[in-house]
């Protein structure tokens, strides 16, 4: 399997699912929808709902269609879309650029920008909850909003902005650094992972393993946003290079420099790898995912 190829496979799925999953910018609310739209096709990389359809797959079920988790699986990047809306706001990241466009708040202000990130984050709980869209038992689907839920909320994604606002400018133990990636990235990715896990019927092993690696795999996909905002280019990367610095935020490469940090970053995807050493050639995808997040350029 060549890993490109599996993305872009993937990622039209995700788009094409999207496209009729979420509302046309028309009637009484079409700025707002247009707003929404705008940031969700702005050209992600689609790396959690994909990793909910490939930690599927590695279970290997054949009582549940991809079609069936792919409501789950949007639902995950609407939640992730709205929080790149809100860190891109002025009183966040004060952000003008993402994937190499206007942030939202340029084009349709910072009250529009708001509520677009509104928007998506409560469309996502129509999508996991809505039984029209996926055949998912009520079991299953009940376990997959409350996995999501915790992960994208006070004890996860948004706890850990609030961590790392609250750490901008300041000395912190390394022991806060990792609350914060886990948190502020990682929970989300991790949950995308049991998300797929679960839905298609993996056993309290499997979701361990699974467990295990997508808490690898975020830290290291966050340890790896950290270098590439530190080493990167704007051009390179869609949006500000360096801005991490500038922010004083907490991050890897502040605390133990780049070198050290490429080290941990490729330690952490080596133990999502390990982490997957029960599953057959049916998880090959997650594995490709972990190489590719320590190998991406933006």
């Amino acid at each position: 399997m060549e890993i490109k190829s599996y993305l872009n496979k993937q990622r039209e799925l995700v788009e094409r699912a999207f496209d009729s999953y979420i509302p046309a910018a028309e009637g009484v609310f079409r700025t707002h929808i247009e707003a929404l739209r705008y940031s969700l096709f702005a050209g992600g990389k689609r790396v959690r709902p994909i990793l909910c359809l490939a930690a599927a797959s590695a279970v290997g079920s054949d009582t549940v269609a991809e079609s069936d988790l792919l409501p789950i699986a949007c639902a995950l990047e609407c939640i992730h879309t709205y929080s790149l809306i809100h860190d891109d706001l002025p009183a966040m990241d004060n952000d003008e650029l993402r994937r190499g466009k206007p942030t939202n708040h340029i084009l349709y202000g910072e009250a529009g920008a708001i509520l677009a990130g509104d928007g998506l984050l409560t469309w996502a709980f129509d999508l996991l909850s809505d039984t029209t869209y996926g055949n998912l038992n009520p079991e299953k689907r009940l376990r997959i909003i409350h996995v999501i839920a915790r992960a994208a909320g006070s004890l996860g994604m948004v706890g850990g902005q609030a961590l790392d606002i609250a750490h901008e400018n300041t000395t912190y133990p390394f022991e806060t650094l990792q609350t914060i990636h886990r948190s502020k990235t990682g929970a989300l990715i991790t949950a995308s992972v049991l998300a797929g896990g679960i839905g298609a019927g993996a056993d309290a092993r499997q979701l361990d393993a699974l467990k295990r690696y997508g808490d690898q795999i975020g830290l290291a996909f966050q340890i790896v946003d950290d270098l590439l905002n530190a080493t990167g280019t704007t051009e390179q990367l869609g949006k500000a290079a360096g801005s991490d610095a500038e922010l004083g935020k907490a991050t890897y490469p502040a605390y133990f420099g780049v070198e050290e940090t490429r080290v941990r970053a490729l330690a952490a995807v080596e133990k999502a790898t390990t982490a997957l050493t029960e599953f057959d050639n049916k998880a090959e995808p997650l594995r490709l995912l972990a190489d590719y997040v320590y190998t991406r350029s933006h």
